[in-house]
């Protein structure tokens, strides 16, 4: 697949042809689908808890006889058949995460790329620096390159403080570095903007 690397001020600087090892794969939905739920559950804290019997703050006094009161037998207010009694079989503090293996992983990122190539959702930008953080000048740069949609994932080669800092105000943009790269985020992306050299990284991943 061949694609256009843009400049920051929109003209074409030149061409590029991408992998189809990285971005031209047949997807596979499942396996997408376990390393995105994989990556919302490492996100759960697991801290939620209600109150069983034993911890809620009532009497523990026979509510009424064992027999002759015409109705059921109940032996404490505590039940969860009365308001403010506990709460059966209800949350405790868990760890939802699983385990999930490399190779999946790797299928999962491939194959999500290899959508977002297939929607012609990846924009190529040349590489580039900022002298200090301007958000200003980075949504310019967003504009210039048509990469204004929803939501902008925008992976870079390497950390850069000023990059970053320029679009942490962003709403709808998120600004990454290459091995950060993850399914859901470039899922969840309307464009994906790749700086120049990106690409050759990605394919060096695919190939260990």
């Amino acid at each position: 697949m061949e694609l256009s690397v843009y400049k920051i001020d929109g003209t074409e600087l030149k061409k590029v042809t991408l992998n189809d090892a990285v971005f031209g794969i047949e997807p596979n939905d499942h396996a997408i689908y376990l390393d995105v739920k994989q990556y919302l559950a490492d996100r759960r804290q697991g801290t939620h808890k209600t109150k069983e019997r034993s911890e809620v703050a009532y009497s523990t006094k026979k509510m009424g006889r064992q027999k002759g009161g015409g109705g059921a037998r109940h032996g404490s207010i505590k039940s969860n058949i009365y308001v403010g009694g506990g709460r059966a079989f209800g949350p405790k503090p868990r760890d939802y995460s699983f385990k999930l293996n490399k190779k999946v992983k790797k299928l999962a990122r491939l194959s999500a790329l290899s959508y977002k190539a297939k929607d012609s959702a990846i924009i190529m930008v040349e590489k580039f620096s900022m002298d200090a953080p301007k958000t200003k000048e980075f949504i310019g740069i967003l504009n210039n390159i048509k990469a204004n949609g929803r939501k902008v994932l925008f992976v870079l080669p390497e950390s850069s403080d000023n990059i970053l800092l320029s679009s942490r105000n962003l709403e709808n943009v998120k600004v990454i570095c290459v091995n950060e790269l993850n399914t859901y985020d470039i899922m969840n992306a309307t464009n994906l903007v790749l700086t120049d050299g990106v690409q050759d990284l990605l394919q060096a991943q695919s190939e260990r």
